[in-house]
């Protein structure tokens, strides 16, 4: 990889590595190859890509994908400006135009016609066909495509077809080990080593789970928020009931369930303080 300029590492988004995955994506986008990040919410996904973006010295364009999503909402259309009608890019188009990587979290959100653009994107040709305008663009050197989606919320509306799947080199995320999420935890927030092991204890008490119905558990990213409120002099518990829990369920018993194991997890740690 090329060295990076002290600004350049200054403005890196941090991250911290589980595997090889960072060597994985390099090598992906040196050899033009789509990519496709696997993972439950909140554990790094959006700012892997971030990090890698700015390792790699590429600008980034970000699409959040809904079910609204149009192609013409990622290649462009047609607009009226000063009574004349101008074309006007799309994310997508814009990405290839600039050799950016071009990110849509969450794509099976999307409409599936709207996939269907990807295809031709996604195999050896890097091609966009632009129908409205008649453009054929061929994707630059430096372009890459990276999609991630939640596998915990696939079902029989929502998954990618096996043809779309099987264009991209495909990696799996999970929530880091203890070790690792407490130092994330500690360096993203501001919290002490001490603090950040709690609230990473919590976490593990809440995703072994099994009496609850909870579409999702704590992630590294609620864990970070409840620390920053922690290293900003809230009481543990209430970050912890705010940050957390809150956001986990709106059922009133599951949420008073969820504070009670707070509650049990967070005393020991404040008996040592």
């Amino acid at each position: 990889m090329e060295h990076a300029s002290a600004r350049q590492i200054a403005a890196i988004p941090h991250y911290a590595e589980q595997g090889r995955e960072c060597t994985l994506f390099e090598q992906a986008w040196r050899q033009r190859l789509p990519v496709l990040i696997k993972g439950p919410t909140g554990c790094g996904k959006t700012r892997f890509v971030e990090h890698m973006a700015a390792r790699l010295g590429r600008p980034l364009v970000t699409v959040s994908c809904h079910d609204d999503l149009s192609a013409a909402d990622l290649v462009g259309r047609h607009l009226i400006a000063g009574g004349d009608t101008v074309w006007c890019d799309g994310p997508l188009t814009r990405a290839m135009r600039t050799g950016a990587i071009l990110y849509l979290d969450e794509v099976v959100e999307a409409r599936k016609d709207t996939t269907v653009v990807l295809h031709p994107l996604a195999d050896d040709r890097r091609l966009l066909s632009i129908e409205r305008t008649g453009e054929q663009l061929l994707a630059p050197p430096e372009f890459m495509l990276v999609v991630s989606y939640n596998p915990g919320y696939q079902n029989l509306l929502k998954s990618l077809k096996p043809s779309t799947r099987q264009r991209f080199v495909a990696m799996s995320f999970g929530y880091p080990a203890p070790a690792l999420e407490e130092a994330i935890v500690a360096a993203e927030s501001g919290v002490s080593p001490a603090e950040a092991r709690s609230l990473v204890s919590l976490a593990g008490a809440l995703r072994r789970l099994t009496d609850h119905d909870l579409e999702e558990t704590a992630s590294t990213r609620l864990l970070v928020m409840a620390g920053r409120l922690i290293a900003a002099g809230l009481d543990p518990a209430a970050a912890c009931r705010a940050a957390i829990v809150e956001a986990l369920s709106d059922d009133a018993e599951t949420v008073a369930a969820l504070a009670e194991l707070v509650d049990a997890v967070l005393a020991p740690a404040g008996a040592a303080r």
